[in-house]
């Protein structure tokens, strides 16, 4: 696991909390406390949630998300104190399910932090194919500049030396 590129996905789910704190999720997440955020996940969690984000839950949480379950799952209320310490800025989880679970609670794409770390190699990649492109492309001006000059410099010496010849 690249450690700059965690270090980047927990900056970018941390600025994605700064602007939803005043958003649609306000009162869970303004002042957030581990039973906000237990809340909020509930409630994220019953609107058909996408297959990665219900492994997340169940990596984190240690049990299937299920509707009926609910009681079983306000008991797991400690599991967000990672959460809760990570939006207020006072720690740094180390758990990258909580890191996951953070993400979905501020709806943060790409997440999981696998898809993150892949779509920022792709991106990476890209970034290394613009940039040969440009390389090639400024060599053949640099090449092309150079050229010049050489035609130039021979047609001065032509008339140089013309000129020389008479005077």
């Amino acid at each position: 696991m690249n450690n700059n590129t965690l270090k980047q996905y927990k900056k970018a789910i941390r600025a994605k909390y700064e602007i939803e704190k005043e958003g649609k999720y306000f009162d869970y997440l303004y002042k957030p406390s581990r039973g906000k955020l237990r809340d909020l996940c509930w409630l994220i969690f019953e609107n058909n949630p996408a297959q990665d984000d219900l492994n997340v839950f169940k990596n984190l949480l240690g049990l299937d998300f299920d509707h009926t379950k609910k009681n079983k799952f306000k008991e797991k209320k400690d599991k967000f104190r990672p959460i809760e310490t990570f939006f207020k800025g006072e720690t740094d989880p180390l758990n990258i399910d909580a890191i996951n679970m953070a993400a979905i609670l501020v709806d943060f794409q790409p997440r999981p932090f696998k898809n993150f770390y892949e779509n920022s190699k792709t991106q990476e990649t890209k970034k290394i194919k613009t940039i040969d492109k440009v390389k090639a492309v400024i060599e053949k001006k640099n090449s092309a500049k150079k050229e010049k000059p050489e035609k130039e410099s021979k047609k001065r010496n032509f008339f140089l030396d013309f000129k020389s010849m008479f005077f």
